[in-house]
């Protein structure tokens, strides 16, 4: 006999189908991918090459000889630099003193002094002319200061008592 108060065995209830939920199938596939991404690096990394030639494999190296190359390339790049030309220019001038005698009445205490208002050659050197400073460089002069034989107003560019600086 039986409990009189137990009640017999019920089937439990099926519960309604539902799907996974979209975050519970990713849990699953994203690393399932991963893994068989990283199988496949492995596999191809693993250096069998699937494309060889089997038949070439079963000669002998000796039976084919292959040429062999070594390329070795030095680059030394040195440049001696071209000596400069000489050039030796010479240019001869001629120049030309030309001497005059003063006059003795004249030529008292201040006539070779210079005021400042004669600049065409004070102090003695008036007989002495230079066509320009090229001259009176080859005759060994330069530089001419005011009162000096030779001086002359165009001889000096900018006026201030030296010329051919």
């Amino acid at each position: 006999m039986t409990h009189p108060y137990a009640m017999p065995p019920v089937p439990p209830t099926p519960q309604p189908v539902r799907s996974t939920p979209r975050w519970a199938r990713k849990r699953y596939v994203l690393p399932a991918l991963a893994l068989a991404f990283l199988i496949g690096l492995g596999a191809g990394g693993s250096g069998q090459d699937t494309k060889k030639d089997t038949a070439a494999d079963a000669k002998p190296a000796a039976a084919k000889p292959q040429p062999t190359m070594t390329v070795t390339a030095t680059a030394t790049e040195t440049t001696t630099p071209a000596p400069a030309p000489t050039v030796t220019a010479t240019k001869t001038v001629k120049v030309t003193k030309t001497v005059t005698a003063e006059a003795a009445a004249g030529s008292g205490s201040g006539s070779g002094s210079g005021s400042g208002s004669d600049d065409s050659g004070s102090g003695g050197g008036a007989g002495t002319y230079y066509a320009n400073c090229t001259a009176a460089r080859a005759a060994g002069v330069t530089p001419l200061h005011r009162g000096d034989p030779g001086y002359d107003s165009h001889l000096d560019r900018d006026g201030d008592g030296v010329a051919c600086e």
